[in-house]
């Protein structure tokens, strides 16, 4: 249903894919980006990055529950972090590669940015997920 590819003649992705190809006639999920706040709408690791990225992935991971889709159908994601440090999005690229998108590996793109939606808030990811036919292996 996903075919991963990594193109030959590119430079080779270390834990992602440069494109993803999903069968005509699947059904897919286009996910709001997923942040940082618990179910009460507080906002969870203020000013720590790492652990931003961490409920971010676990709020992701409930909106693929809730869709009938786990991260190993992620397809493609965008991971925003509000920093200009390479050390930094390497350390929320790390809790990207530890919660298994990058097991398929799916297609991304990791971006510093200037700020985003909350205040507070520093990591934010969206997601594009093949949604399989009936129950999830």
């Amino acid at each position: 249903m996903i075919q991963r590819v990594t193109v030959p003649s590119l430079f080779p992705p270390p834990t992602y894919s440069h494109a993803s190809v999903v069968e005509a006639g699947a059904r897919l999920a286009f996910l709001a980006g997923s942040v940082p706040l618990d179910a009460d709408g507080k906002l969870v690791g203020d000013g720590d990055p790492v652990r931003q990225a961490q409920q971010v992935i676990a709020n992701l991971e409930e909106q693929l529950r809730a869709v009938g889709s786990d991260t190993a159908h992620v397809v493609s994601t965008e991971v925003y972090v509000v920093s200009g440090e390479p050390a930094v999005l390497s350390a929320v690229w790390e809790v990207v590669e530890a919660s298994g998108l990058s097991a398929g590996p799916h297609s991304s793109t990791l971006l510093g940015v200037a700020c985003l939606g909350y205040t507070g808030q520093l990591v934010e990811i969206t997601a594009t997920a093949v949604v399989p036919d009936g129950p999830q292996a």
